[in-house]
């Protein structure tokens, strides 16, 4: 395993919820990756944030890990969730906040 995707690992490993996303939660620096923060705190939820435009190299590495191809990537307690798309609609069905309870509880 390189390096960095050593380094996603760990931090998905250390952290309940993790967005690799263009930007930092408290400055989304696009449409997508702002609509999934707003997800995750209308329900509550503390999120690590990973600006994949200040290191192209975990930006490549985390698509390389999930083969997903577009950007924001999340994961819940390790499990790799999806895009905007998907935590949108968990997050409109009400499953967003009880992954994230289940996540935060163990």
């Amino acid at each position: 395993m390189s390096d960095v995707q050593s380094t996603i690992q760990k931090i998905i490993k250390e952290n309940p919820v993790v967005v690799f996303m263009k930007g930092t939660p408290e400055s989304p620096q696009c449409g997508f990756s702002a609509q999934t923060i707003h997800c995750f705190q209308a329900v509550g939820a503390p999120v690590k944030g990973v600006n994949v435009l200040a290191d192209p190299a975990i930006r490549q590495g985390i698509k390389d890990l999930t083969q997903w191809p577009t950007i924001p990537q999340i994961f819940i307690k390790g499990e790799f969730i999806g895009g905007c798309d998907i935590v949108t609609e968990m997050y409109e069905r009400g499953e967003l906040k009880t992954k994230v309870g289940e996540a935060l509880a163990k």
